[in-house]
C-alpha cells in the first residue's frame, strides 16, 4: 500500500470521527435512521438550548435540534424549537411540547405531554408549546410584584421620614419627648391606682361577698313582690280606682250644675239664706234661754210673771233680772 493511499485513509477516518464526534456531542446517533422532526413555537424558552433532551413520560425519545427567531412578520420576536424524534412513538398533533426544568443545577429540557385524539403527528408539524416555572423561577415571579410594591412602600415611608423630620424641630422634638415622658408617667400612676384597687377589693373581699349577697336576696325580694303584684289582678284594682274616680267627678258635676240635694244645697242662695238665719235665730233662743231661763220654766206660788222678752239686752248677753 502506497504511502498516498495511507495519508488518504487514515484522512477519511479523521473527518468520519470528526463527524461522529460532532454528532455525538450535539447527542446525534448517525447509525440510526432518520429522525421525525417538529416544531414548536415560544415567546420565552426559559434557558432550553440546543442538544436539550427530550422526553416522554419520562423517556429520553430525542434532542432538540436547532433554536432559532422565528421568520414570521406577524410573530416577530418568537423563538422557533425544532427537534427531533428517534423513537417511533406516535402521538396526535395536539400534544404539548412543554420545558422543564432538568434538576436544581440548571438547565432545561423538552418533555412531551402525549395526546392522542385526532391526527397522528407527522414529521414536520406543529406542536403547543408550554413552560413548567421551576422552584426559583415561580418564586421570582411570586416575589417580583411583592417587590415592586415593597419598594413603592419603602420610597412613601422613607418620604414621610424626610418630611417628619422636617416638620419637627429641636424644639418640636424635645415637646414631643417630654409628652411621652409624661405618657409614661400617667401609665405607671394608672398602674399604681390600678394595684390599689385590687388590694382594696383584696382587703374588702368578704365584705363585696356579703354585699353581693344582700343584693341577690334584694333582687329575688323585688322579683317576688312584682310577682305578687301580678297576682293580685293590679289592673283590676286600678280599673275599679278609675271607676270610682269616675262617679266622684259626676257626682261633683251634678253638685257644681245644682243637680240633687247636694247640688240644690250648694248652689241655692236662698236655702244658705234661710239656713243662715234659722242658725242665728237658734244662737239667739239659745242665749235667751241661758240668760233668762225663768221665761221657759217659771214655778211662783204668788203668780209672778217673768219678764218679757228683751231684744237689747240679749244682744248685750245681759239678764234681765238685772
Amino acid at each position: 500500500m502506497s504511502k498516498e493511499l495511507k495519508t488518504g485513509i487514515i484522512t477519511l477516518l479523521i473527518i468520519a470521527l470528526g463527524i461522529w464526534g460532532y454528532n455525538f456531542l450535539k447527542r446525534q446517533d448517525v447509525f440510526k435512521g432518520s429522525a421525525r422532526h417538529f416544531f414548536v413555537e415560544y415567546d420565552n424558552i426559559n434557558g432550553l438550548s440546543e442538544a436539550s433532551i427530550v422526553t416522554i413520560n419520562g423517556l429520553q425519545v430525542g434532542k432538540v435540534d436547532q433554536i432559532t427567531f422565528n421568520t414570521n412578520p406577524e410573530k416577530k420576536g418568537s423563538l422557533l424549537v425544532k427537534f427531533s424524534l428517534q423513537n417511533n412513538f406516535e402521538f396526535s398533533n395536539k400534544s404539548i411540547a412543554k420545558i422543564y426544568p432538568a434538576g436544581l443545577m440548571g438547565g432545561q429540557n423538552l418533555a412531551i405531554i402525549p395526546d392522542y385524539t385526532g391526527e397522528m403527528a407527522v414529521s414536520g408539524d406543529y406542536l403547543v408549546g408550554e413552560i413548567k416555572s421551576d422552584l426559583f423561577s415561580a418564586v421570582g415571579e411570586k416575589f417580583n410584584p411583592i417587590q415592586s410594591k415593597l419598594e413603592n412602600v419603602l420610597v412613601h415611608v422613607d418620604s414621610l421620614v424626610v418630611g417628619f423630620n422636617q416638620t419637627l424641630n429641636k424644639e418640636a422634638r424635645n415637646s414631643l419627648n417630654r409628652s411621652i415622658l409624661g405618657f409614661e408617667g400617667t401609665v405607671y400612676n394608672l398602674n399604681k391606682t390600678m394595684r390599689s384597687i385590687n388590694k382594696l377589693l383584696e382587703d374588702n373581699k368578704v365584705k363585696v361577698g356579703v354585699t353581693l349577697d344582700n343584693t341577690k336576696k334584694i333582687t329575688e325580694n323585688v322579683s317576688k313582690i312584682t310577682e305578687d303584684l301580678a297576682k293580685a289582678e293590679l289592673g283590676k284594682t286600678i280599673k275599679k280606682l278609675e271607676n270610682t274616680i269616675d262617679n266622684a267627678n259626676g257626682l261633683l258635676l251634678g253638685m257644681k250644675e245644682g243637680k240633687g240635694t247636694l247640688g240644690k244645697l250648694v248652689s241655692d242662695d236662698k236655702l244658705y239664706t234661710n239656713l243662715a238665719n234659722a242658725t242665728k235665730e237658734m244662737e239667739e233662743l239659745l242665749r235667751e234661754m241661758k240668760l233668762n231661763p225663768k221665761r221657759f220654766v217659771h214655778f211662783s206660788l204668788f203668780g209672778k210673771k217673768p219678764k218679757p222678752y228683751n231684744e237689747e239686752n240679749n244682744k248685750k248677753n245681759v239678764s234681765n233680772d238685772k
